[in-house]
């Protein structure tokens, strides 16, 4: 037993006469072409906003707008606007409306990195629109106070970026949200508005692109809003400065410059907490704000084309509170939903929508309320493209919960 041990450690330990390579040979493995792909990623062509049905291209169209105040849609005058350049002008007529109105944040004064704020410290000065520190515990703690010594105060803060609001949590949720609560209705920071670009850009990774609205959206006593274009922006950002309850005013980034419209030049308001149907529909309902609206219109319009299907879609414009009407009433019509928003599904404004169309509308379902979203992963750098909801993810949806 003992010679049968030694002789196989010796043929063990034997150096092998065998000659390997030492890189492994080259498998060779069959190529994918995207023409192999799955059909419906061929829908995710660039977004063409210049012929959107979601933008007021004439001024004819955006004066048909019925929520438009009428002495507006008389007027006649519009101007050529991109988004920013939309809340510069709500921003600069709400100064000029309101002598207790101030903008305050970092690089305010200069213009903004998005340029929202440019020309307004030369027209209203530097004791109505000023820097502050790289603080934004300290902008939004400011603000509050502010709004919070007299009721006719009006506090417009900046954020840089949505993902830099986080360190003034407390502020925003424990102080601005509860202040009336707290002071038994005596006290109020109901002239606090903070606004804050937010959405994903295609390459900003986590601290330009992410959407934090759901955190806000579990808070009573604020409110979010999102505009999807120029009109949008400067109609409900003025009307969100002279709510007289704190409002989260979220711009998406992207569309600063990829959304033109016809905008009212003087001064008007489009109503909070109500939603806006764009796209009549009897077959299913989708719903989204902001950005992916334009990615929603696209699906839409596939699913029209491929499928005969009939899309309503809706803009809810105001996430928190939402207009519940509206949308029960569309999908008590439709008996199908589906829900679009980049900020990550678990934990999302879309599952809350779910949950009350289900409680709702749960009778008149004909398939399982259907989300797309971006995934639970931190936004990525170089793959943030394919986190983000894509028109054929959302076509996927309206097919899957058609044949449900």
């Amino acid at each position: 037993m003992r010679r049968k041990a030694v002789s196989l450690l010796c043929r063990v330990s034997r150096p092998s006469t065998i000659q390997r390579p030492l890189v492994a040979p080259i498998v060779s493995l069959p190529r994918y072409y995207s023409s192999h792909g799955p059909p419906n990623a061929k829908l995710n062509l660039p977004i063409q906003y210049n012929t959107s049905t979601y933008l007021s291209h004439t001024a004819a169209a955006t004066l048909a707008n019925p929520e438009l105040p009428s002495s507006i849609r008389t007027s006649g005058n519009t101007a050529r606007q991109n988004l920013y350049q939309s809340i510069n002008s709500a921003l600069s007529t709400a100064l000029s409306t309101d002598e207790r109105a101030i903008l305050f944040g970092e690089d305010v004064a200069f213009g903004g990195v998005f340029r929202c704020s440019t020309n307004l410290l030369d027209k209203f000065g530097p004791d109505r629109v000023f820097n502050t520190p790289l603080n934004e515990l300290g902008i939004i703690g400011f603000g509050i106070g502010y709004a919070a010594h007299n009721e006719a105060n009006t506090a417009i803060a900046e954020i840089q970026f949505g993902d830099y609001v986080f360190p003034a949590f407390d502020q925003i949720v424990n102080e601005a949200a509860k202040y009336r609560y707290r002071g038994a209705g005596d006290f109020n920071c109901g002239g606090l508005t903070i606004r804050m670009p937010v959405m994903g850009v295609g390459h900003g990774a986590l601290y330009h692109s992410q959407s934090p609205e759901a955190f806000f959206c579990h808070v009573p006593g604020l409110k979010v809003v999102v505009p999807r274009g120029p009109v949008q922006a400067k109609g409900l950002l003025l009307a969100s400065i002279r709510e007289r309850n704190p409002v989260i005013f979220m711009e998406p980034k992207i569309l600063y410059r990829a959304t033109v419209e016809e905008v009212p030049v003087d001064d008007y308001e489009l109503p909070l907490e109500k939603a806006e149907v764009l796209a009549k529909g009897s077959d299913v309902t989708i719903i989204s704000y902001g950005t992916t609206m334009y990615t929603v219109e696209m699906a839409a319009k596939a699913a029209k084309e491929m499928l005969g299907a009939s899309v309503e879609v809706i803009d809810l414009r105001t996430i928190y509170p939402w207009d519940k009407d509206t949308i029960f009433e569309s999908v008590k019509k439709t008996g199908r939903c589906v829900i679009v928003h980049e900020a990550t599904k678990s934990g999302g404004v879309g599952g809350e929508i779910a949950a009350c169309v289900q409680e709702e509308c749960f009778l008149r379902l004909e398939a399982p309320v259907s989300r797309v979203a971006g995934f639970d992963a931190p936004m990525g750098l170089i793959f943030e493209q394919f986190n983000l909801p894509d028109v054929a993810r959302i076509f996927d949806a309206i097919k899957k919960t058609l044949e449900y």
